[in-house]
């Protein structure tokens, strides 16, 4: 009973702050209206949570990833305003701008050895400035077509119900595949002789998620009339659900674990480790750029003044979601559990009425005070929170959650 009581530690965390702050600040804080705009003004730092993360677990950072943003969102913002671009052609552009950043950056980390730190902040410097001379330091406006992708929500349809019917039925899909998810994990553990987990459990866990589920789904398709599901937030959910299958599921998921657990016995396994470098870094501009042109969509405009401290809530979001600085630890889910604590956390303090500099000054020791926590726990041999989230969300099957190779281990199965 401990160990599945600690299996649920940050989800409970995460609750007693929602709960906290739903008392502190007079039942604001699950309000319809409330819940609408977390996910719409924080679905563009979770966004780069997920690129971020993968290049945290190959070993990397980057610190160009909010410069990345507001330069596309420049870009994005001009060819619409001034060669009349469409919006979807302009969409297309942005991220074809992202993947050539991200191609420039991959190339001098991983085909000429300067290191990711060094690179990503020349990016962040070169990219700030691009911003500032293609806008000329100025907001650029947006058309309203290309504002749907920040500030639009699932269109109304169907029988009045009194709810967004697509936003019910996208809480319906959730439910059934939360369950078809647990049953295959059981399905999984008995086809390989292992034991499953006792059925009470799986019952507690589906009771608690479909719980919150239900919840969510009602209060989102419950708003104001003309709101519910964000697109951005469609958006965040199908790049959650696609990495996460990529990171658990794939080879190349796995490669990036392996470079980032034991680059000299990855490299001896036969991954290809500039590949997997240059992946990373590519990707992560790729998000960036999608997070900038959201962001723009949403702000209507596109400012020198955009992605200013992005990556350091990218950042934050990782480390507390379990993601070790080292390398080769950390999952989607994880980092996404863990963006969440720190939006709901500002935005619970900016209900509250604190001021920016102690929602700055609170943020830097929650994310202090929990990795070293952690940290703690694991030297002293204890329960440690983030490693119980990797184990509740990868399912125990990933990458992260295996003790890494022995060098010479692999070095022996590599000469064979």
């Amino acid at each position: 009973m401990t160990s599945n009581a600690r299996q649920f530690g940050m989800i409970f965390t995460l609750v007693a702050i929602v709960l906290l702050f739903q008392v502190l600040t007079d039942g604001l804080t699950l309000t319809s209206s409330n819940l609408i705009a977390v996910v719409s003004q924080y679905s563009y730092i979770l966004i780069l949570a997920i690129g971020m993360l993968m290049v945290i677990v190959a070993g990397h950072i980057d610190l160009s990833v909010g410069s990345v943003a507001a330069f596309t969102g420049i870009v994005v913002a001009k060819s619409m305003q001034t060669f009349d671009l469409p919006w979807p052609a302009a969409f297309v552009l942005g991220l074809l701008v992202g993947a050539a950043i991200g191609a420039w950056q991959g190339f001098w980390v991983a085909y000429v050895g300067v290191p990711a730190f060094i690179v990503t902040l020349a990016g962040m410097l070169l990219f700030r400035g691009g911003n500032q001379f293609i806008g000329n330091a100025d907001t650029v406006p947006v058309p309203e077509g290309f504002r749907v992708l920040g500030a639009g929500f699932l269109p109304e349809v169907g029988p009045s119900t009194g709810y967004n019917n697509p936003t019910l039925l996208l809480g319906a899909a959730a439910c059934v595949a939360v369950v078809w998810r647990e049953w295959r994990a059981r399905q999984i553990r008995r086809e390989m002789g292992a034991q499953p987990v006792p059925i009470w459990v799986t019952g507690i866990r589906l009771a608690v998620m479909i719980g919150v589920i239900v919840f969510a789904t009602l209060r989102f398709a419950g708003g104001r009339v003309g709101t519910s599901f964000p697109v951005s937030g469609i958006i965040l959910v199908g790049l959650v659900i696609a990495y996460s299958f990529y990171t658990r599921n794939t080879v190349g998921g796995r490669h990036i674990y392996a470079v980032g657990g034991n680059s000299r016995a990855a490299e001896l396994s036969g991954v290809k480790l500039q590949r997997v470098n240059f992946f990373v870094l590519m990707n992560m501009s790729i998000l960036a750029a999608l997070a900038g042109i959201i962001f723009v969509a949403r702000s209507a405009a596109s400012g020198p003044q955009d992605g200013l401290g992005w990556e350091l809530d990218a950042i934050a979001a990782v480390f507390i979601g379990g993601a070790a600085v080292s390398g080769g630890v950390g999952t989607i889910s994880g980092s996404i559990v863990g963006g969440s604590v720190m939006a709901l956390l500002n935005n619970g303090l900016q209900l509250m009425g604190v001021g920016s500099d102690l929602v700055q000054i609170i943020k830097g020791l929650v994310l202090l005070l929990a990795v070293a926590i952690d940290l703690w726990n694991k030297n002293q041999g204890r329960f440690s929170i983030i490693g119980s989230i990797m184990r509740m969300f990868g399912r125990g099957d990933s990458p992260a959650t295996r003790p890494p190779t022995p060098v010479r281990q692999t070095q022996k199965v590599a000469a064979r």
